[in-house]
Parts: structure tokens; C-alpha cells; sequence
């Protein structure tokens, strides 16, 4: 088996990406986990820095498509 050290996300719809960082949010409130908010952090930093926008603007912009 191939092994990788990062993974690169190229063709996941809108829906997809908001229901993984929504289910991040969820997970690590209810569970109290910090790594799984840290992670949806993460996420969004980095999502939010490709599209030079603030998170904020993200998240809305994968809201909009529902």
C-alpha cells in the first residue's frame, strides 16, 4: 500500500466541504474533543486563505449553495 503524508481535496462539492467542517463543529462540541474543532479550524484557514478570503466570507460562500 502506497503511503501519503498529506492529502489534497480537488473535486469535493460545496455541500460536502460545509457537512465535513459542520460535523467537526458538531462532533468536538458535544464531545468536548478539542482536536476535532482544531482540525475544522485548520480547514478553514486553509480554504479561506486559497480563496483570499476571511473564514467568515467562506462559510458563507459554502452556505449559499443549498
Amino acid at each position: 500500500m502506497r503511503k501519503f503524508d498529506k492529502i489534497s481535496i480537488q473535486e469535493m462539492s460545496k455541500q460536502d466541504m460545509l457537512m465535513i467542517i459542520e460535523a467537526l463543529e458538531y462532533t468536538g462540541t458535544h464531545t468536548n474533543i478539542q482536536s476535532f474543532l482544531t482540525l475544522r479550524e485548520n480547514i478553514l484557514k486553509e480554504l479561506s486563505s486559497l480563496s483570499e478570503s476571511s473564514e467568515e466570507e467562506f462559510l458563507a460562500y459554502l452556505n449559499d449553495s443549498y
